[in-house]
C-alpha cells in the first residue's frame, strides 16, 4: 500500500487539492525576516499527471504576490484568486507524464481562516510557527493540499542567525553568512502537505535519551527558561518511543523532534517527524504527559499511515487516543479498560449525534471523536483478545507504512484477525450515532507493567542526556 494515491476530492474540503495529478517532491527555498513578518519563497514541485491529459491544474496558495511561474521551464497562463493558483501550461501535459512547476512568491504570511481559527503560518511574538492541520499549508507554500497526496520535501530557510529553524526531517546543513543562517532539512518519507511543520524561534537544542544506544534520534528545541521543567515533563518520552516501537513496529521516520514555542498553544500539534507544544504544556509536573504520548503515536497513525480524506480522521485520533491509554497501562498507571470506562461515562452525558466514520466537517475535531475513537479501538481489542489485537495493530502500521488508508480498509484488516464477524461491532461504533455499551474484555488481563517503563507517578531521570547548542 505504500505510496497509494486516491483520485477523489475531499468531501469536507472540495476546494483544496487537485486529484488530476500528484506531487512526489517539493523543494522549498525560503527567506524569512521575523520583524516585518516577510516571507519570500521559491517552490519547485516535481509531479506526475494522472490518467487523463492535463490542460490546466490548480495549486493552493495564500495571499502572496506571485512573481513568476514556470511549467517545464516555460511560462504558463495563470490566475491567483481566493487561495487558488490556477495554471494552464503552454502545452497540454500528457497522461502519466512527469512535469515540474516552479513558483516564485513573496508577501506577509498569515493563517488560513477556518472554523477552528487561523491555521498554518502563525507569527509569534518573536519568530513563527507552522501548524497546518487540516488546511493551513497554503499559508506558506504552494501545494496540492490534500492528505492523500504525499511527497518528499527539501526545505531551505534563511533567517537571522539568532533564530533556530526546525523542520521535520534531517538537518542536512546549517550555513552562516554575515548576520543570517540558512538551514536545510530533508524529509525523504512521503508526507502530506498539512504535516509539514516549521518553527523559527529562540531555542536551545537538547538531546533526549542516549543516542549511543542505537535508538531513534530524539531532539528537543526549548526556550532556555523552560529547560528545568521540560527535563521532567518529557523524561519518559524515550520510554514511550521504546514501547510504541514494540507495539506498533519500528518508528517510521529517521528522527523525531519536539519544539516548545515560547507562547501558549491551545493544543499540541503533530507534524511529520515533529511535534509542537506550547509553554502551557510544560509545567514541571508531567501534567501533559498523555499529550506527549498522543503526539508521538501520531507518527505511526496519521503521519506514516495517512487517511485518504478527512472523513476518516477517527483513524488518526482514535488510535492516538488509545496509545495514551496503552502508555498509562504499560507504565504503571490506570489500565486501558479503566481509561475506557472513564471515557464512556463522559460520553453518556454528551449528545449522541456523532457518526465516527463520517463525522462531518463541523464535528471532525470534536472531543467526542477522540474519546469514542479510543473506545472503538478498545472494542476491537476486547473482541479479538490481546494476542490477535496487538498483531493486528502492528501489522496495520507495517503493511500501510507511508501509505493511504480508509475506514473500510481498517475494518477489513481487523476482521482478518477475528474468529467471528465484526460487522455488528463496527456498525455500532463507527456508523451509528448512539453510544454502544462499554466494551467488556473477554478474559484479557491488563498488559503488565515491565521493567524499563517507569511508573506514572514515580521518579524517572531527566530527559536531557546531552546538549547541543543551536
Amino acid at each position: 500500500m505504500s505510496g497509494q494515491q486516491t483520485t477523489a476530492s475531499d468531501p469536507y474540503f472540495p476546494a483544496n487539492g487537485d486529484s488530476r495529478y500528484r506531487v512526489h517532491r517539493y523543494e522549498l527555498g525560503l527567506e524569512y525576516r521575523p520583524g516585518p513578518n516577510r516571507l519570500a519563497g521559491t517552490a519547485r514541485l516535481s509531479a506526475i499527471v494522472g490518467r487523463a491529459p492535463l490542460t490546466e491544474f490548480q495549486l493552493n496558495l495564500g495571499e502572496f504576490k506571485v512573481g513568476r511561474i514556470l511549467v517545464n521551464g516555460r511560462a504558463p497562463h495563470y490566475a491567483h484568486r481566493g487561495g487558488k493558483l490556477r495554471v494552464r501550461p503552454a502545452k497540454p501535459l500528457p497522461a502519466g507524464a512527469a512535469f515540474t512547476v516552479e513558483v516564485h512568491y513573496a508577501g506577509n504570511p498569515k493563517p488560513v481562516r477556518s472554523p477552528w481559527g487561523g491555521l498554518g503560518w502563525e507569527e509569534l511574538t518573536d519568530g513563527a510557527l507552522v501548524a497546518s492541520q487540516p488546511v493551513g499549508a497554503p499559508s506558506w507554500y504552494p501545494c496540492n493540499d490534500r492528505p492523500a497526496d504525499k511527497a518528499s520535501y527539501l526545505i531551505s530557510v534563511n533567517t537571522p542567525s539568532a533564530y533556530t529553524v526546525v523542520a521535520g526531517g534531517r538537518l542536512l546543513t546549517r550555513t552562516t553568512r554575515a548576520s543570517t543562517t540558512t538551514w536545510v532539512y530533508e524529509q525523504p518519507a512521503p508526507t502530506s502537505s498539512y504535516l509539514v511543520g516549521l518553527s523559527i524561534g529562540m531555542h536551545q537544542t537538547v538531546l533526549l535519551g542516549d543516542p549511543g544506544l542505537g535508538g531513534v534520534p530524539q531532539t528537543a528545541h526549548v526556550p532556555a527558561h523552560l529547560l528545568p521543567n521540560f527535563s521532567r515533563d518529557f523524561a519518559r518520552q524515550p520510554a514511550m518511543m521504546q514501547l510504541f516501537e514494540e507495539l506498533f513496529g519500528p518508528y517510521p521516520f529517521g528522527e523525531y523532534a519536539v519544539v516548545v514555542a515560547d507562547e501558549e498553544l491551545d493544543v499540541p500539534v503533530e507534524a511529520q517527524g515533529l511535534s509542537l507544544f506550547g509553554t502551557n504544556h510544560v509545567d514541571g509536573a508531567r501534567g501533559s504527559e498523555r499529550l506527549i504520548a498522543h503526539e508521538l503515536a501520531h507518527q505511526w497513525f496519521g503521519n506514516s499511515v495517512t487517511i485518504a480524506d478527512w472523513r476518516h480522521i477517527w483513524l488518526n485520533e482514535g488510535l492516538a487516543k488509545y496509545a495514551e491509554w496503552l502508555w498509562s497501562e504499560r507504565s504503571g498507571g490506570r489500565t486501558a479498560h479503566e481509561m475506557a470506562a472513564t471515557a464512556h461515562r463522559l460520553l453518556t452525558t454528551q449528545p449522541q449525534d456523532l457518526k465516527l466514520a463520517d463525522p462531518g466537517r463541523k464535528l471532525m475535531f470534536d472531543d467526542r471523536l477522540y474519546e469514542r475513537g479510543g473506545l472503538a479501538v478498545h472494542a476491537v481489542r476486547c473482541a479479538l483478545g490481546d494476542g490477535a489485537f496487538f498483531r493486528m495493530l502492528r501489522d496495520w502500521a507495517t503493511v500501510h507504512r507511508h501509505g493511504v488508508v480508509t475506514t473500510a480498509g481498517f475494518t477489513g484488516h481487523a476482521t482478518g484477525y477475528a474468529n467471528e464477524p465484526l460487522n455488528d461491532l463496527f456498525t455500532a461504533w463507527l456508523y451509528e450515532p448512539a453510544l454502544p455499551p462499554l466494551p467488556t474484555p473477554h478474559g484479557a488481563a491488563p498488559i503488565p507493567a515491565r521493567p524499563g517503563y517507569p511508573p506514572m507517578n514515580g521518579g524517572g531521570g531527566p530527559a536531557i542526556r546531552g546538549t547541543a547548542s543551536a
